[in-house]
């Protein structure tokens, strides 16, 4: 399964083997990234996409040197159980 994240204007696209599989809703606010709400399709679901999207995001985010407000429950629970991620959280 090949997967890709692309940061676009208002969220992060995940595809697997071209197809797209979810998404990241964001807005972007000086310093800060506000997660609002997280997709991922039907297909997909239970395939750990969900968790490779996020990782990849706050990825990002942390090389940009920006902080998170993790509004959107799948990324809020996500951020709780990866202890290295905490920091993000503005």
């Amino acid at each position: 399964m090949a997967t890709d994240v692309q940061r676009r204007e208002h969220d992060y696209e995940i595809t697997v083997d071209g197809t797209h599989a979810g998404l990241a809703a964001f807005v972007e606010r000086p310093g800060v990234v506000v997660f609002t709400h997280t997709e991922i399709d039907d297909a997909f679901e239970g395939q750990g996409v969900g968790s490779v999207l996020a990782r990849a995001a706050l990825d990002d985010v942390r090389a940009r040197g920006l902080k998170v407000d993790p509004r959107c429950p799948f990324i809020k629970a996500w951020i709780e159980r990866h202890p290295d991620y905490q920091e993000l959280v503005a």
